[in-house]
């Protein structure tokens, strides 16, 4: 199954946390306006039921028609004087001499002040909240009527009936707004990247020189392309060093393989000639071996480097090796005119005899092809390092060179 785009997916999960922070807010502003909106009519309600006792107990019996029309307008609510048994001793006009309590909510509010909330009150549409309060004349209070002031609750449901309105019309829309903003910055934070993509899809073996943009700034996409650029550096330096292998190990094959071709030619020519044919054939031995030491060469230079090269870890009397090696070469060295010299000192070499006496095998024939005079194999004690050293007469490095003496395959500029 194809996943979406990364864009659309923060997007998506940004819109769900958004929905449910909208809700939650839409939540919250319902249930604070309802609370606030109840504490107005529950205050508005103490403060007119503490009039209507004050009239009542001025009075001794209860509301005055003309009192009470100054006290209670129609469309606010309404208020009514019940005694003790639930009989109505006076009322707002709109309510009529009809008691608004039943008679468990009398019961109730003859031990206190209780809030009731009812629909059927006479002549007031919707639900109503009761204030329901005793008081007293000058006789016994639980024998002193019972003032009831009520207020519609429609405002209320309207305001919040409102707010709901807004909250399903706006909070789609703040939703979409949020949503599509979010996509945008999400986009333009992504551009970065798409550039760098577009870009290493373009990058090439032949063209390994190249680097991804690295967008301003010292954020996280900038750090991204600045570790990209340096993982291109160093697969540039790998390509480089892998091209310079195959070039050099051509260039090393390419002259015992035309010395080989050559000493077989030369064996068919002179094919009736015993010693002719022994000699030739003795010298593309010669060649062969070279190619194998060569081969040995190039595949422990490879492991090396890729560090999969084993150790054989163990004591080694120096002079013991360095007279192996010597012994190698000995009648090279004799039919060139030159001279082989071993010095060990008693030293003992710990390390891998078969790499050590490679390494040496390769110094030693670079001084005989490239050095002159004596070539001398020597051991010395470096406090707790063993040195190894082949040195001649020779003319020695270009100064150029050095630098690079010890690169796989490397050969100075002629």
């Amino acid at each position: 199954m194809r996943r979406l785009p990364i864009k659309l997916r923060v997007t998506l999960a940004f819109a769900g946390v958004m929905t449910l922070v909208l809700a939650a807010l839409g939540l919250f502003l319902q249930t604070e306006l309802r609370d606030r909106l109840d504490d107005s009519i529950n205050n508005g309600l103490r403060s007119r039921a503490g009039e209507a006792a004050a009239l009542v107990q001025s009075s001794g019996t209860g509301l005055t028609r003309s009192r009470d029309a100054a006290l209670i307008e129609a469309d606010e609510g309404f208020a009514q004087v019940l005694t003790p048994g639930g009989e109505v001793v006076d009322a707002s006009p709109q309510v009529g001499d009809q008691a608004v309590l039943s008679a468990s909510q009398l019961n109730l509010a003859a031990r206190g002040a209780r809030f009731f909330e009812t629909d059927a009150v006479p002549g007031v549409d919707g639900t109503v909240r009761l204030l329901a309060a005793p008081t007293s004349t000058g006789a016994r209070e639980s024998e002193g009527p019972i003032i009831v002031v009520g207020a519609s609750l429609d405002d209320r449901d309207e305001a919040l009936a409102s707010l709901t309105k807004l909250l399903l019309i706006g909070g789609p829309a703040a939703l979409l707004l949020a949503s599509l903003a979010g996509y945008g910055a999400l986009a333009l934070a992504l551009r970065p990247v798409e550039a760098m993509r577009r870009e290493a899809a373009e990058i090439s073996a032949s063209e390994p020189d190249e680097r991804l943009p690295v967008p301003a700034g010292d954020d996280e996409l900038s750090r991204l392309g600045e570790t990209l650029n340096q993982m291109l550096a160093r697969l540039e330096a790998t390509l480089e060093r892998e091209r310079r292998f195959v070039d050099d190990a051509s260039h090393e094959l390419r002259t015992p393989l035309a010395l080989h071709k050559t000493e077989l030619e030369v064996a068919l020519r002179y094919e009736s000639d015993a010693g002719e044919l022994r000699a030739a054939i003795s010298s593309a031995i010669g060649e062969i071996d070279r190619l194998i030491q060569l081969a040995e060469d190039m595949l422990v230079a490879a492991r090396s480097a890729e560090g999969e090269l084993e150790l054989a870890q163990e004591p080694v009397p120096a002079n013991d090796l360095l007279e192996t090696v010597a012994d190698r070469f000995r009648s090279r060295a004799a039919e060139a005119g030159r001279s082989l010299t071993v010095n060990g000192e008693g030293l003992i070499v710990r390390g891998d005899r078969i790499r050590l006496e490679q390494a040496l095998t390769s110094l030693v024939d670079n001084a005989l092809r490239h050095g002159e005079g004596e070539v001398r194999l020597r051991a010395g004690d470096s406090g707790d390092m063993v040195q190894l050293r082949v040195s001649d007469n020779g003319p020695g490095f270009p100064p150029d060179f050095i630098s690079r003496a010890f690169e796989r395959f490397s050969l100075p500029i002629e």
